[in-house]
Order: C-alpha cells, then sequence, then structure tokens
C-alpha cells in the first residue's frame, strides 16, 4: 500500500502534516531527528552524526541505543501502523544511516531549492519579471529561522548554520533579480527583516541600501551606510568593503541601478559566483580566480573506494551548490593522504569556477614551523585580492572577512597537513556551494562534530593495490619478469605509498637492477622513525628510507642527513651549499641526485622540499650521524648566508635605510650575489616563508643577536610589501631576542621597528608607548641619529592624527638632531619631510624651500625613492600656489623616477595628481587620461583608493571608466 501523503517543513517550525492535521512530533530530541533528516534533504545521515548533533561532546553511554529508540518512534509516528522491525516506507536505513524519502512535493526545503531554480530559468530566458515571481514565491516558504523549536544544542550545529547562510544567498539573489527588473519592492521587506539579523553581512546591506535608492528612501539608504560602517569600525575594526562603497557612491549620485550593474549580477547570469577576489573599487578589474593546487601524480593509482567515497560528496550539482562540504581525510605519515586529495581536488574543480585555494599549514613539520591560522588565512586574504590596510587586526575578524569575501562564491580549498580542528576552523568557507579537503594525521573528529564534516581515515594500500602502484612506475614487462621479487618488495613496504614511491625510484635509476637484488637490500636494510609511525603499521618506515639513502654517494647521503636541520619549507642551491659548506655548483648536483630517488622534491625551479616524514628521518640521522659541533658549525653557516644576502638585498632596496649595521662576514660566507634592486626583491620575494623561519629558529636556539640583526635587515622589504602583521610579530621576536641579550642598541631599534609596524596596522596607542621608549634608550645611548629616526615616526603618527602642528614639531626636531650628527642622506630625508608638514598647513613658500634644500642633496646621493618624494612635495606645493606648469614638472619628474624603479603605487598617486592639476586649469581631456591611466594601476594592484579616482572620473563625466 502506498504511505499515507504527508507535508514536511523545516524552513521554520519543524512540522509535520497528514491530510492537513499537524502531528506531534514528540519529545525534543525525536524533534531534531527529524529536523536533521529534513536538511539533509533525503540524504543519509549517519548514527554518528545524529549523536553529534543531539548531545554534542558529551554523549553517553547508551547514545547509540537512544538514536534507535528515537528512530523507531518517528516511524511509528509517520506510519501509525507500521510493525515493529518493519522497514517502513518513509524513514529508511541507507549507507550505515538513515535517510528520510521526500521531494519537492512533500517537503518546503526541496520546494525552496526547485523555485530558486526555475527562478534561474526564468532569468536566463529573458522573464525577468517571472524570475523574481519564483524568487519571492521560494522566499515566502520560509516561516522564521530554520528548525526553530528543536533544542538549543542541537540548533547550534554546523547543518543547521549552512541553512541559515543558504537562505540568506537566497536573499541576495532576490534583491539582484529584483533590482535588475526594476521591482525593488517585491523583495524590500526581506531585505530589512534579512539585514536586522545580519547586520555585519556587508552585501547584504549593499543591496538593501540600492533597493531603498530606487524605492525613493534615499535618506534611509545614507542612514543605513553609516550605520554599519559604525558597526564594522567597532566590531571589526575595518572600514566599509567595495560592494558597501560602490553602493553608497551609487546612493549619492541617486543613481539607477543597471541591470548590468546591480550586485550579483555576474552571479546570476553565469549560475556560480565572479571570480574570488575583491572588487576594489568603481570600475575594478576583478584579479583571475585563484588557482593554487598543486600539480596531480601522473602515476596515481589504486584508492578506488576511497575516490567512490569523497567524489559522492558532490556529486549532486544541487547538494554542493546549496551546502557547505567540508571532508576530512586523517592517517598516517606517508599513506598518500595529500596525493588523494590533489587528486580529487584537481577531479572536481570545474565545479568551482571561483578558483582553488591551496595551503600547506606544515601541521607536524618536525622543525617545529607550524603555520598558523591567522597566517594562513592573511595569505588567503592577499590572494583573494584584499589590500593590507583592509585586513583587520585579531584572527576572529580576519576569519569573518574571509568568509564575507568568499560568500556567494563556489571555491574549493585544500587545507593541507593540519594539526588539529582548531588549525583550521578559521580557514573554513561559511557559504554554501564550497568544498573544503582537509589533511591530517589525526582524525579530527571535532570537525566532524561541529562542522558535519565527512571524515575518511587513509589506510595503508591494500596488497593489489600496491602492486599496482609499483607496476604503473616500473613497467609492466619488468614487473612480470620477477612476480616475486614484487610481491616480497610489497610486503616489505607494508602498503605505504611513500615507501613504495623511495623504492620505486631506486630502482627507476637503475633500469638494470634485478628487483629480487633490489628486495634483498630492502630486506637487509635497518632504521628507525619511532615518533612518526603508527604502531598499527607493519613497516618499518625507516628501513625502506635507510635503503634508499644507502643507495646514495657518501656526499649526497651527507647533504641529505645536514637538510634535516634546515627550518625552512624549501632550500635552494645556495643555501644548501651554505648549510653543507660546498660551492653551489657541488650542491645543485647533489640536489639533483636525491630528487632523483623521491627524497627530496624540486616542487618549483630550484627550489627543494621534503616530505615532513623524510625531514624527520632526515634529522634523526643528523644528530645521531654528525656531533654537535658539526650540527651547530652547519646551521650558523645556513643562518649567516640568509642574513648577509638578506642585508644586500635591504640595501639594494633602500640604500640610506637606518637599520642595524652588520660585522664584516665571517671567513666562508657566501651571501648570493644581486645584482640590482629588481634582483633584490626578486630574492626576497622568494625566500619570504624561509627567512620568517629562520628568525624564529634563530631565537629558539640561541641566535638572538642574529635574529634581531635579520629581522632589521628585512624592514623595509616588510613595510613596501605590506607584509605588516608579519613584520609586527617579527619585531616582537626581535625584542624579546635584544632583552635577552641585554643588547640596549638592538632593543632600541626593535621598539622602533615594532612601532612603526604597528603605525601601519592602525595600532596607533601601542605605537606611540614603542616610541617613546624607544626615544628614551636612544637618548640614554647618546644615539641622535637614532632619536631623530623616532621623532621622524612621531611625526608621522600626529599627522595620522590630524595633528599637524605636532607633525611639524617632531620633523623639525629630527632635523636639528641629524643636521649635528652629519650624514647627508638622512638630512635630506628630514628636510623634505619639515617641507611636506609646512605645505599640509598651507605655508607653501617654506615647504618649498625646505624640499629643494632637499632635493639637491638627494640627487648628488643618487637615491632615486626620495627624490621622486621629494618632487612630489614640490609639485605640491606649487600646486597649491597656483603655478601650474611647475606643478605638472614635479610631478612628471616624479612619476619617471618611480616608472623606472617600477614602484607601481606611487606611480598611480603621481597620475592622479597630473590629473588634479589638469582639471585646475580645465584641461580635461589630459586629467581624463591621467586618471584612466592611475586607475588602471590601482585596480590592477586592488587598492583602496581606486574608488576615489573613479569618482573624479564620474564627476568629469568620462565617456567610460576603465573596466
Amino acid at each position: 500500500m502506498a504511505p499515507e501523503p504527508l507535508r514536511f517543513a523545516v524552513l521554520g517550525p519543524v512540522r509535520v502534516r497528514r491530510a492537513g492535521t499537524e502531528l506531534d512530533l514528540g519529545r525534543p530530541q525525536e524533534r531534531a531527528l527529524l529536523a536533521l533528516l529534513l536538511i539533509r534533504a533525503g540524504q543519509p545521515v549517519t548514527v554518528s552524526e545524529i549523536v553529534d548533533v543531539l548531545w554534542g561532546w558529551d554523549p553517553p553511554d547508551t547514545a547509540v541505543n537512544v538514536v534507535h529508540r528515537h528512530v523507531g518512534s518517528l516511524r511509528r509516528l509517520l506510519e501509525p501502523g507500521l510493525p515493529n522491525r518493519a522497514t517502513g516506507q518513509w524513514l529508511v536505513r541507507d549507507a550505515g544511516g538513515y535517510r528520510l524519502v521526500t521531494d519537492s512535493d512533500s517537503l518546503d526545503l526541496l520546494r525552496f531549492r526547485a523555485l530558486r531554480a526555475d527562478a534561474r530559468r526564468a532569468a536566463s530566458d529573458g522573464a525577468p519579471a517571472r524570475s523574481v515571481e519564483l524568487h519571492t514565491e521560494a522566499l515566502s516558504l520560509w516561516q522564521g529561522p530554520a528548525a526553530t523549536g528543536i533544542p538549543a544544542q542541537a540548533r547550534a550545529h554546523a547543518a543547521f548554520g549552512a541553512l541559515d547562510d543558504e537562505y540568506l544567498a537566497a536573499v541576495k539573489e532576490t534583491a539582484d533579480a529584483a533590482l535588475r527588473a526594476g521591482l525593488p519592492d517585491a523583495v524590500l521587506p526581506r531585505l530589512r527583516e534579512a539585514a536586522a539579523g545580519s547586520p555585519l553581512d556587508e552585501p547584504l546591506l549593499a543591496r538593501l541600501m540600492l533597493a531603498l535608492a530606487a524605492t525613493g528612501q534615499r535618506a534611509e539608504a545614507l542612514t543605513t551606510y553609516h550605520a554599519v560602517s559604525g558597526r564594522l569600525a567597532d566590531e571589526l575594526g575595518i572600514d566599509p568593503g567595495p560592494e558597501l562603497r560602490d553602493a553608497h557612491a551609487a546612493v549619492l549620485r541617486d543613481a539607477a541601478v543597471p541591470a548590468a550593474a546591480a550586485p550579483g549580477a555576474a552571479e546570476a547570469r553565469s549560475g556560480g559566483g565572479t571570480a574570488a577576489t575583491g572588487h576594489v573599487g568603481p570600475g575594478a578589474t576583478p584579479l583571475p580566480a585563484p588557482a593554487q593546487l598543486p600539480h596531480d601524480l601522473a602515476t596515481f593509482s589504486g584508492r578506488r573506494a576511497e575516490l567512490d567515497e569523497v567524489l559522492a560528496l558532490v556529486s549532486s550539482d544541487a547538494r554542493s551548490a546549496e551546502t557547505v562540504v567540508i571532508s576530512a581525510i586523517g592517517g598516517m605519515a606517508g599513506v598518500g593522504k595529500t596525493t588523494l586529495a590533489v587528486h580529487w581536488a584537481r577531479r572536481v574543480m570545474d565545479r568551482y569556477p571561483d578558483g582553488q585555494l591551496y595551503v600547506n599549514l606544515r601541521g607536524f613539520d618536525p622543525s617545529g614551523a607550524v603555520m598558523s591560522s591567522d597566517e594562513a588565512v592573511r595569505g588567503f586574504l592577499d590572494t583573494l585580492g584584499v589590500p593590507p590596510e583592509r585586513v583587520p587586526h585579531g584572527l576572529d575578524a580576519q576569519a569573518a572577512l574571509y568568509r564575507s569575501v568568499l560568500a556567494g562564491r563556489r571555491v574549493l580549498v585544500l587545507l593541507d597537513n593540519a594539526r588539529d580542528t582548531e588549525h583550521v576552523r578559521p580557514l573554513l568557507p561559511g557559504s554554501p556551494g564550497c568544498l573544503t579537503i582537509v589533511t591530517s594525521r589525526n582524525q579530527l573528529s571535532g570537525l566532524v562534530a561541529t562542522h558535519g564534516a565527512h571524515s575518511l581515515n587513509l589506510r595503508p594500500l591494500d596488497t593489489d593495490e600496491a602492486r599496482e602502484l609499483l607496476i604503473r612506475r616500473l613497467g609492466h614487462a619488468r614487473a612480470a619478469a620477477e612476480p616475486e621479487a614484487l610481491t616480497e618488495i610489497t610486503a616489505l613496504c607494508a602498503g605505504l605509498p611513500l615507501a613504495l614511491a623511495c623504492v620505486a625510484a631506486r630502482a627507476a635509476t637503475h633500469p638494470h637492477f634485478p628487483l629480487s637484488a633490489i628486495a634483498a637490500e630492502l630486506r637487509e636494510a635497518h632504521g628507525s622513525l619511532d615518533a612518526f609511525t603508527r604502531a598499527e603499521t607493519p613497516v618499518d618506515v625507516g628501513a625502506v628510507f635507510s635503503w634508499s639513502s644507502g643507495a646514495l654517494t657518501p656526499a649526497a647521503a651527507r647533504l641529505f642527513r645536514l637538510l634535516g636541520l634546515h627550518p625552512g619549507p624549501d632550500i635552494t642551491a645556495p643555501a644548501a651549499a651554505a648549510l653543507a659548506g660546498l660551492t653551489v655548483r657541488e650542491a645543485q648536483l647533489l640536489l639533483t641526485e636525491l630528487a632523483r630517488v623521491h627524497l627530496i622534491n624540486e616542487h618549483l625551479p630550484g627550489r627543494y622540499a621534503f616530505h615532513d616524514l623524510l625531514r624527520a628521518y632526515a634529522a634523526e640521522l643528523a644528530h645521531t650521524q654528525h656531533g654537535e659541533d658539526e650540527r651547530r658549525d652547519a646551521v650558523h653557516r645556513l643562518f649567516e648566508h640568509y642574513l648577509y644576502t638578506a642585508h644586500a638585498a635591504g640595501l639594494l632596496i633602500a640604500p640610506y635605510a637606518d637599520g642595524l649595521p652588520l660585522p664584516p662576514a665571517p671567513a666562508g660566507t657566501r651571501p648570493e650575489p644581486l645584482a640590482d634592486d629588481e634582483r633584490a626583491q626578486t630574492w626576497l620575494t622568494a625566500q619570504y616563508a624561509v627567512l620568517l623561519s629562520v628568525v624564529d629558529a634563530a631565537a629558539s636556539t640561541g641566535a638572538d643577536r642574529l635574529a634581531c640583526l635579520l629581522v632589521s635587515s628585512l624592514e623595509r622589504f616588510f613595510d613596501r610589501q605590506g607584509h605588516w602583521y608579519d613584520w609586527a610579530a617579527a619585531q616582537r621576536t626581535a625584542l624579546d631576542a635584544a632583552r635577552r641579550l641585554r643588547d640596549t642598541v638592538m632593543e632600541a631599534h626593535a621598539l622602533r621597528g615594532l612601532a612603526r609596524a604597528e603605525g601601519r596596522l592602525g595600532l596607533h596607542d601601542a605605537s606611540g608607548a614603542h616610541l617613546d621608549r624607544a626615544l628614551e634608550l636612544f637618548t640614554e645611548l647618546g644615539d641622535d641619529v637614532g632619536r631623530a629616526s623616532v621623532h621622524r615616526s612621531l611625526g608621522w603618527e600626529a599627522e595620522q592624527r590630524g595633528d599637524l602642528h605636532g607633525a611639524l614639531r617632531h620633523d623639525q626636531l629630527a632635523l636639528d638632531l641629524l643636521r649635528a650628527a652629519g650624514g647627508q642622506a638622512a638630512q635630506a630625508s628630514a628636510l623634505n619631510a619639515v617641507g611636506w608638514s609646512y605645505a599640509t598647513l598651507g605655508d607653501y613658500r617654506h615647504a618649498l624651500s625646505h624640499c629643494l634644500e632637499a632635493l639637491a642633496v638627494l640627487q648628488d646621493l643618487g637615491d632615486r625613492v626620495a627624490q621622486a618624494a621629494t618632487w612630489d612635495s614640490i609639485a605640491y606645493a606649487h600646486h597649491h600656489l597656483g603655478d601650474h606648469p611647475r606643478a605638472l614638472a614635479g610631478y612628471r619628474n616624479a612619476l619617471a623616477l618611480y616608472q623606472d624603479m617600477g614602484v607601481l603605487a606611487e606611480e598611480a598617486g603621481s597620475l592622479v595628481r597630473i590629473g588634479d592639476v589638469h582639471r585646475a586649469t580645465g584641461d580635461d581631456e589630459s586629467a581624463r587620461a591621467a586618471w584612466r591611466s592611475a586607475l588602471t594601476i590601482l585596480t590592477d594592484l586592488g587598492h583602496p583608493d581606486a574608488e576615489h579616482v573613479g569618482a573624479r572620473l564620474r564627476e568629469l563625466g568620462a565617456s567610460r571608466v576603465p573596466e
């Protein structure tokens, strides 16, 4: 007999109706279980997930039995005549759990999704009014927050949070459709309601502002903008983002919202999101979608069951588009977690058109160089086009911004080698449509419990899969010739892919060796990796690695051992040469030998990395086969290589910087040769992660002086690249090191550097306190140059606060000290600072006298960066004196210097001011050309000033703002 028709509701209170009569759903936990089955919308729910939802972290011992009783009660509720232990037709067993049989006629959630799909089709068919009608009908199904009436603990589960996100995404999509169709009244009530519940959702509030303006409520739209600006500043410490600023500009212009310009128009047309990068202002060109996945392994084999399992998670387009899918892949080191994750990601990457993000969190790095969550989230924000100055303070605020940037987009995120659940929690997207893959040696049960993650625990390959891996790498003919030897090798490696890869590499590099000989060598090898080998694994991993490294030449084996002492994520030939005391050519040949047998991997041209299991093995060998003095000398040579190369690079990009001087390089130290500032910049960028690791490693191993000197050498690079959070962290490390050394000079420099980084981050109270203490120390030392540098920083801080007279006072004190101490470059820079302060106060004559004096000195010294800044100050003064020809000449001189040096942000600034001068003279065409060139640069950089330049062009009536 067919089941009696039922109607289920979860978009609001959880309800079930039979023939129009609402059923009593019983106890709170039974209601919560029904809600979970409903939001899974026909997908199976495992017993473990039910336990997590009902009890969280502390389930009773009888939890599984209680779940079975609740299931029985629900079955009898839905089918009153059902005999005990009968299968039932509504609630069925499926995939080790339970599934509620529903469709779009019986469940409001599925009806909601079907209506949204119909609305999108109507829009693509050219029926915008019908699209809005269908969207609003879909929203009308919501009778309050989803799954109301269940216990709060169950409602807090991530599965229900994803449904909340789905509702907000639907409201935004409806708003876009209504604005394009010219029907803003249709969505305004829902927008108001949603905005009240999500007062920090910038894309949502931008749409509310546009809808208010489109219905003639411009004043309320502006009030909304100011209210959310205040909340963002108070609660997250950030300014409004691009969408809010664009909406604000549109409201101020009282502009209608054209169909193609409505927020989310691109998403509606494509069915997905735009590139997961920020729009940085009017006319902004989105950055390309990120594509950070590592390359797939050409010889990938096996793992069929596991692949089928994870591919099923995203096999349904509807499900993957409407939910947050998280998968946690666990297993011992070397079992192939990353290889499987990358292979899976590349199989499904076409489903995520807004890009792929990847990070190696180094959660179990033997060197201890674990990537912190805040470092990882800032890296993602940078990749997604968020300018450094828009990144808020604190991990929670940064994670919130990261989730906001991904809102409404379809992005694949691969978080490799995580330490634990807390390590990855800030990196999880919050929007439907994203896939997150996490790998870890731990099981990440917290991720399963609180975020509904799918857990997959990898075991070593079975015998057939291990044989398949070797055959694919060795070739069928060779494997078939010695089946017994192949079987023995497979058994000795016990299915561990990393061990199998090492053996296959050894065999491949010696194609004439019989496999039986390789099996015998492997059988006789010995080694240990107790700290990284699970007790249940029947293979001695160290034996495999010992055998593999035993096949090396003695020089390569020695380098392999010493590489285990390197603290960074990868290494180059010059650094390896310093570590081992070799020439660069010798080191390069040995690295190539190691890569051939898969003991290291050339993951980027000229950059070599370990699997962390092999790193641990190399470090173990280094400690057992090399004495303490030899290890210390090797690490010291390595650190000095990085220090002296970084210092030389710093001087090339900022020849007159005020950092700590270095003593002469010790005998045998060979910094890398850097021909010019471009090469220096390239080297610093490539080595950046390594240099941060060296700072931490030096400070943690007693090399405090080297840590202080290295941080000082990196100051200008930190600042120019906008790495202000890393700069502040490194300066704190240097400050602690200086205090351990009781070195007042280094402490004063560290305090000043820390204050500069804090100032860039907007932490002006902390910056001021550190500058005051640095000034005290430089005064005690009798270091007038140091005092002057602190006054320059205090002047900058005063200008940021709007205290222009205070800024002039500090700049003048700095100039007076430097004139007494000597040093032409520093004096000239201070002269320009004083001149600029006069200009900001409107005293343009004094400004010119100081800046022209500075320029003469800087031209003699050849300091092009400072020359460009001084030309800019001179031009600013001429402009405000009404001397437009000289203003143009000055700005063009600055522009030429910035273009020659490739300082793009400053080049754009000069172009903006050139446009300002042309506009003041009535030459609108020249102003338009200059501003367009500036806007192109600023949008490419993702710079927030792009909005202001776009506004200038619109005010000028530009026929077309660059896109």
